[in-house]
Formats: structure tokens, sequence, C-alpha cells
């Protein structure tokens, strides 16, 4: 029968392009035939041959023996995985494995679960080994914090070395030596502190042994339940399983199956969550009490709120008080928090994290296409003939996403990188632009100017999908390139280069971060990345597009959700009549048609005192905001703060109310990632005593000012969204399944992995033309500090640290650092280790010196996940010129060598207000 082929002699259908291990697991289970070598997240290696099987071309036929896990089925085979030629061989394999593993260790230790290997063995029944054993004892190796290793149980599967050059990409783990005297090795045969390991544990969930283990025993540590959910760091969103015991979170895996992350996952996520329980949560609420805050319960906290609020209100409009939510808060959370602001006080004073981050990537994409999100899925860069990666360190900041962009650049698709900093993908990038920070406006002019030049223009696209395109080829035919080379600081040749290598491509797919967006011209960039995929054709087919990598977990789900003071849930304008008549009649209240403060006007309407109260849902807006001393001096002028936090941050120190909440560990909902994809949040475990998830609070809240909003639950509030939200109007929480689906979600449940792949959401794609304008924070500070400080995100830490420096973390990476380059250091008189006070016109702090030619001269940069750096007592308060996002990337600055070190705390030199504040 034609895809067919039979295990033990009973017919089973074919699919497409699997072996004969994938065809026999997916019908008789995984235990018919053992493996050691093969994982499913990795490449098939076939050294082992313990997954042998007997192979005939007819029943009852001569056979012979094949190694299922890399030799394709095919139509007609007759598979018989356990004869007893196979089972002599297997247990001979086994008995050549065994001579080199120490028998003592065949059981698993008391109270735990076996190996994988263990089990094996056990299977198979442990044969009697007549081989000379020869066991090499190693000693056990702890010196990082999370990641160990004795290979003393080492069966050289290389499963490994594998996952570390397969999934991760770093190649720390090697083969040393042949025969029986090969080992496995970290980098030239070094410790783990030693190495350039960077805390994965990709090879440990790999690993078939006890070999490589982690601190928690995640391998062999018997649950009392493993619960799925969705990872609370970056815009990844990778699934986690979850171990419980005994009420407490005690270890967690990547699932193999996720499509997010395909069992692999980075140091914060899989390591990084012993912050839940940390003895520095808060558990429970506080009311400021004659200048102390003081513990209460939650009635007296939630009626004294309400109380001030409602004064508030009654005095000084709605308009007097705003709120912040949180992209660390699920959909859900956030949808609630929206429509507390809206629909409970009146007022479109509603912002979020997306402010400080993505905004330019919302309105831009939005102008040129009409909506805002990543138009295709992570996956298709596998499909991809070039990928270009623009202001984004994927490897920190995004990491598993990170490590597929370089395994994907290692095999031979050709990488281009735009970015001031040499970060670790532009060591395999065939094309790295080293921009000078703030230019690139300039450098993206310049790229499509030789897309036009060269010929790589797709005539028919641009003809039947898009508008405006004579006047932006006019606008290049007359670009003065010289003046484009200069400002960016790249040679053309370079620039020509990479747009020959983009243009060529049959398919080109874009990423980029917030080294677009955090820009004084961050939504005009954002624009002409839009016109170089329009204008060669690269959208709405697999293999291109235009992709945000999202900096938060649900930075794409927040702004979704309609946290934003000019648009509602699902991004409708909240000055259209109609749109306005559709919330009245659903919400059953008057919606307010007045656009609301963004962040920055939130801050300036405080220092003004037109903003009387405040509510921040997750965010420490004194750590994370630029221009500190600023934001600071602003919030004082507060009249009320109410902070929801899970720590004692800098911002909860000053609130009048704390409320606090509970950690995605303990709550359910959904989180949408970088790619629209909508994943479950599930409960693990039960809230801290005195806490509550930050859901349930704004609910109460609700209720307590007079509103009859629902209970929380997960699948209570999505209903609701997807009564309101167009994309999510298909969203149900009983058919998210385990990896979700992407928005826009249709009312038969069917998802949309591409976008555009027809029209665009505005109709036609539109062309915009832009020129390059110097950034007011140079202009104005250039001459007194001339050098630039850009900033950024280290791997092992997330954004202001609350949650990772109260983890192991913190032994990894303990300090932020300022990057110089050797010209610039021999100026200064600095060596790496030495400490220098930075400064501008706003702060100065000082910080470790490390002298590295991954920036330019005249270009320094740095971290901000240390509250003692307070990096962002210097940055300004420059924004984008569309959506205010701040200028993170562009601060002028000098240094100096400090005789002082870590003996000098940052301090404000001076209030330096906004435009906003006028």
């Amino acid at each position: 029968m034609e895809n067919t082929a039979y295990i033990n002699n009973k017919p089973f259908r074919i699919e497409p392009g699997e072996t004969i291990l994938q065809f026999v697991r997916r019908h008789q289970g995984r235990d018919l035939i053992p493996t050691l070598c093969q994982s499913d997240n990795l490449e098939n290696y076939g050294s082992c041959r313990i997954c042998s099987v007997e192979v005939a071309l007819r029943e009852g036929g001569p056979s012979r023996v094949m190694a299922s896990c890399h030799t394709p089925v095919a139509p007609g085979y007759y598979v018989y995985p356990s004869t007893e030629k196979i089972k002599r061989l297997r247990k001979n394999i086994l008995e050549l494995v065994l001579s080199e593993y120490p028998a003592k260790r065949l059981s698993p230790e008391p109270g735990m679960l076996p190996t994988e290997f263990q089990s094996v063995v056990a299977s198979a029944g442990s044969p009697e080994v007549r081989y000379r054993r020869k066991i090499t004892e190693y000693d056990k190796d702890k010196s990082r914090p999370y990641v160990w290793s004795d290979f003393t149980e080492c069966i050289k599967c290389y499963r490994c070395v594998r996952a570390c050059d397969e999934l991760q990409t770093e190649r720390v783990l090697w083969i040393h030596g042949r025969a029986d005297k090969s080992r496995i090795i970290k980098d030239f045969d070094r410790s783990f502190i030693e190495s350039t390991c960077v805390s994965c544990g990709a090879c440990v969930q790999t690993c078939p042994t006890n070999a490589l283990f982690d601190r928690f025993s995640a391998k062999t540590l018997k649950a009392d339940k493993i619960v799925r959910t969705t990872c609370t760091y970056c815009g990844v969103g990778c699934n986690l399983d979850v171990k419980v015991s005994d009420g407490v979170v005690r270890a967690i895996q990547a699932p193999l199956d996720a499509a997010t992350n395909r069992g692999h996952t980075c140091v914060k996520g899989r390591y990084a969550f012993e912050f839940y329980n940390h003895p520095d949560r808060l558990r429970s609420p506080m009311i400021r009490k004659n200048g102390t805050l003081k513990e209460v319960t939650w009635d007296e906290a939630y009626d004294y709120t309400a109380k001030r609020f409602t004064e508030i209100k009654e005095k000084f409009g709605p308009d007097a008080l705003a709120g912040i939510s949180s992209a660390r808060c699920t959909n859900e959370e956030n949808y609630l928090m929206q429509k507390f602001m809206r629909v409970v006080i009146g007022t479109n004073n509603i912002d979020g994290c997306a402010r400080v981050c993505h905004a330019p990537t919302a309105m831009g994409m939005q102008w040129a296409y009409g909506t805002g999100a990543a138009t295709n899925s992570i996956d298709e860069m596998y499909k991809t003939g070039c990928i270009l990666l623009i202001g984004a360190n994927s490897s920190a900041a995004h990491p598993v996403t990170g490590a597929r962009i370089k395994a994907v650049a290692e095999s031979g698709t050709p990488l281009i990188v735009i970015d001031p900093l040499k970060i670790d993908l532009a060591r395999v990038a065939k094309h790295h632009l080293q921009i000078i920070p703030g230019t690139n406006v300039a450098v993206l002019n310049l790229f499509a100017y030789y897309l036009l030049k060269e010929g790589f223009i797709d005539e028919g696209f641009i003809a039947n999908r898009t508008e405006g395109w004579d006047g932006f080829r006019k606008y290049l035919e007359a670009l003065d390139v010289d003046l484009q080379e200069k400002i960016c600081g790249v040679d053309r040749e370079q620039v020509r280069a990479a747009a020959i290598e983009y243009g060529s491509a049959a398919t080109a797919m874009e990423f980029h971060g917030l080294g677009v967006t955090e820009h004084w011209q961050g939504t005009k960039a954002m624009t002409l990345i839009a016109n170089i995929a329009m204008m060669t054709g690269n959208i709405g087919r697999p293999g291109t597009g235009v992709n945000p990598l999202r900096g938060q977990n649900n930075v794409q789900g927040a702004a979704d959700m309609g946290v934003q003071p000019h648009q509602g849930p699902g991004y409708l304008d909240i000055t259209n009549p109609e749109i306005i008549d559709l919330y009245n009649s659903y919400y059953d209240i008057s919606h307010p048609t007045k656009p609301g403060y963004r962040i920055p006007e939130m801050f300036a309407a405080a220092a003004r005192g037109d903003l009387k109260g405040m509510w921040i849902m997750g965010e420490d807006i004194l750590q994370t905001d630029p221009n500190t001393c600023h934001v600071r001096s602003s919030m004082e002028g507060l009249e009320f703060l109410v902070v929801q936090e899970i720590f004692m941050s800098e911002t909860a120190r000053m609130a009048d109310v704390i409320f606090p909440a509970s950690s995605f560990l303990e709550k359910e909902g959904t989180f949408t990632n970088g790619e629209r994809r909508i994943q479950k949040v599930q409960k693990v475990v039960e809230p801290l005593p005195g806490t509550k998830p930050d859901g349930q609070i704004v609910v109460d809240m609700m209720n307590r000012m007079g509103y009859p909003q629902k209970g929380y639950s997960a699948d209570i509030i999505l209903k609701e969204i997807a009564e309101i939200v167009p994309f999510f109007k298909g969203v149900k929480w009983d058919e998210l399944g385990i990896n979700g689906k992407q928005w826009p979600v249709l009312e038969n449940g069917t998802d949309t992995k591409i976008m555009h792949t027809e029209s665009f959401k505005r109709g036609k794609g539109k062309f915009h033309s832009w020129d390059y304008e110097d950034s007011p924070e140079m202009n104005e500070n250039a001459g007194q500090y001339p050098y630039i400080l850009t900033t950024g995100r280290l791997l092992e830490h997330y954004n202001s640290g609350t949650m990772t420096r109260r983890t192991p973390n913190r032994e990894l990476v303990t300090e932020d650092v300022l990057f110089v380059n050797p010209h610039d250091a021999e100026t200064k008189g600095l060596v790496s280790g030495d400490y220098a006070r930075i400064f501008s016109v706003r702060g100065a702090t000082t910080m470790k010196v490390r002298v590295t030619d991954a920036v330019r001269p005249g270009v320094l940069y740095t971290t901000f996940h240390f509250p003692e750096a307070a990096i962002n007592f210097l940055t300004s308060g420059i924004g984008d010129q569309y959506t205010l996002t701040p200028e993170y990337k562009v601060t002028a600055v000098d240094f100096e060598k400090s005789l002082y070190g870590i003996f000098t705390r940052a301090e404000c030199l001076s209030i330096v207000k906004t435009k906003q504040d006028a």
C-alpha cells in the first residue's frame, strides 16, 4: 500500500520525511525502541546503535539491521523493533557501555527518579559485562552556580556536545582524545566557571546520565506535579515545565514539543525562578502613615485607595488620575487595568512599558502596513535566504532566538548585522555595519539607495500592493550618498555589499530591537525598514517580513489590550465616534474621548501639578525610565501614589499605598510573545500568603469603586477580551492548547502564521521618506560632553534586575560595567578593572571599566541591571518625535578616571526638564 509501512506486520500510515524511529513512536509509543545518543531536539547522530531494528521488504522476508533514528521509513518496510536478534544486539551494546560505567550508579539515588540511561538498562535487563572494566573517576565540577558535571557517569553519547553546538551554538563542550581515552572537556579543558558556558542548561537536560546535572536535580527530581506555563522574562515566550513538590517550585525543564523553544531555554528561564518565594517578597498591603509605610489589611488598603481616588476624581476631574500597566502582567490583567482607568475612573491616562521600548515599532508599522506587530513566525528563519538584524543584541536580550539566528548563520545563511556594538552575532555575520549610535535613518536610506541602484526592486509587488513608491524612489535618486556615509560612520561599499546580499536573496527576513526604536527618529527608522521589505517584495511570504524582537514577555500583549492613551483594546481609535459608540454600548458607560497622557507626559503633568494621583502596576520607573532625577522630582509632585509590586522597588519606596502582587508562577492568564503567539500562563503554586494576583487586585478595586466586574479568572476575562478585540475573536482558554495561537484568530479558531499575504491591513502598504536629523541631545550637549553613551542588556539579568538579582544569577554577573574603546581608554589613562566616573548634564555615576573593541572610538556602552550603577541618572528625557519613546541609545557624556571606585555613589547634577514640561 502506498504510504504504508508495517510494525510487527501491522500496517500503519507514514508521514512524509519521518524516520523509522519517529514512525514507530508515533504509532506504538516511546518504549518500544530505546535510544541513548538520540534526542528529539537534536540532529540524529546514529552512533550508539541501541535503536537498531530489523527491517524487511516483505512479511517473513530477509531482513537487515538498521539504526532507526536516522533511517527514513519507506513504503513497504516491515519493521521489527524487538526481535531476539535485536535484543541480543542491544544487550551487547549495553555491555560495552557498562564496561566504562560505575556499577554502583546503575540504581537511582534515594528518593529520585532514574536517569534515562538507568531506565534503558533496566528495561533491557542489566547484562553481565564480559568486557574488561575500565572506570575513570572524575572530580565533580560545581564551580558554576547552576550547571555541574561528574564525568564519571559519561557514556560518550555526545548529546551534550551536540546540544551546546546545535541549540546554544556556544561550543563550550568538546570531545578530547580518541577511543577509550576520549572524554568531554569544557573549552580548553577548563572548569565550568573558567569556560565560556552561558548556563543555558541544554547539555544537562539532554544528558541521559548524571554526567551533567544541575543544582536542582531537574532531570531526576520526583515531583508531585509538573505544570506547563510560559516564561516571565523576554518576548521569546519560552514554554516551561515546572516541577512542584510540597507546594514549592523545585525545578524547571524545557518541553521538547514547545513551538517557541523546542526543549531549549536560557539561564533566566530555566534557573532564575527562586525570586518567587524570596524573603524580600512583599507579603502585606501597606499604607504610608505619618511618613512611614505600615502593614495593613487588604480591606483597609482597598478602602483607603478607593476613597483617595474618588476624592481626587471629584475635586480635580478624572484626568487628574493616571495608570501605568505592566508587560510583566498577563493580557487579562493589562486589559483590566486599562478598563479600570477608562471605565471606572473615566480617563485615557493609561500607558505601559511599550512606551519606553517598542511604541515606534507599533506606530511605524501601523503607518506602513496598518498593524504594528510581527509579520511572520520565528521558525521561518530556517526557510529564509538572508537575515537582516538591526539594533538587537538577541544573544543577550532574546537568547533562544539569538541562538537560532546564530545556528542559521553558521549553516550558511547570510546574516547582516546593523549595530553600534560588536555583538556576539556580529562574529558570525557576513556583514556588520557598525554605525554611530542614533544614525539608523542615514544607514537605512543608504541601504535602500543601493537596493534601488543595483536593481533589486520587485516592481510587480510595488505596483500591486503599495502606494507612495514614486516619491520614495525620487527621494533615493536625489540622496546625498557622501553625507549619509559621513553621518552613519560606515563605508558606503560595506552598505552596498550588505544591500546586495539582502536584495539578491530569494527571501529575506528582518528582525529588530530597541536599537531601532529607542531613538529620536525611532518611528521614522521603523518606516524605512518597512520600505526596504516592500521595495524588495519581502513581505507576506514564508521566510520574509519585518519582525520586532520584543524586550519583555508581554509587551505585545499589553499594547494589544489597550495599554496606551490613544488606542483602546484592539488598537481601536478612541477619538473615532463609531469606536466610542461601541465602547459605550459594550461597557454601558460614557467612554472618555480625549487621548490621555503618555508616560513622559504623566511625569510632566505631575511636575506641573495637573496630575494628582497615579496607580503603577509592576513597573519600577525610578530604575528603568530615563532621566531619573527628573522622574523622581516629578513624582514628588503627586498627592497620591499606589504601587503594585512583588518587591520593595525604588518606586515602591515613594508610594502612599503598596499592593503586594503575585508572581507569574502564582497566577493564570495569557502572554502574547513577539510573534503574536497567545500562550497560557498556568498557576503553578498558590500565591504567597498576603499576596494576590494583579488581576484580582484590579477586580477588587473595580468592585470597591462601584463597578460590578466579574471575578478574576483567565477564562472569564479572555471571553470578555474576545468580544471587544477583533483579532482575539476566536481565542478561547480551553482551545489554546500547549502551543497557543497566533493572532488574528478567526471566530472558528483558525490562527495566522503570516500577516499581509494578500493585502495589508490598511489596504496598500505605504512608503515614507525622511531625512536624517541629529538628536537634540547631541546638538545641545555634545560640545561639553563629546562621547556617546548607549545602553543594552546582559544575558544573565533582566531589566532592573529586581528578580534575577535575587537568584544565583547574581553570582554569574555581579555588576554593570562600562565598555570603553582602547583608543579612548588610553586617552583617559584607563585600563580594564579601573573605575571611571561617567557624567552627563543630568547626573553622574561610577563604574568598572572594560577596555574592548566591541565599541568604536567615541562610543561608550553599559547595561542597567544594578541599582547602584543608576545609569538612568545620566540618560536623557529626549524621546522619539512621535511616540516619546526615550532615547536610551544616545546620551551625551564625558568620563574620567575615578580615584574612589565603588565608594562613589550615583548623583544628580541637575534636574533637566523635557519639552513635555512646558
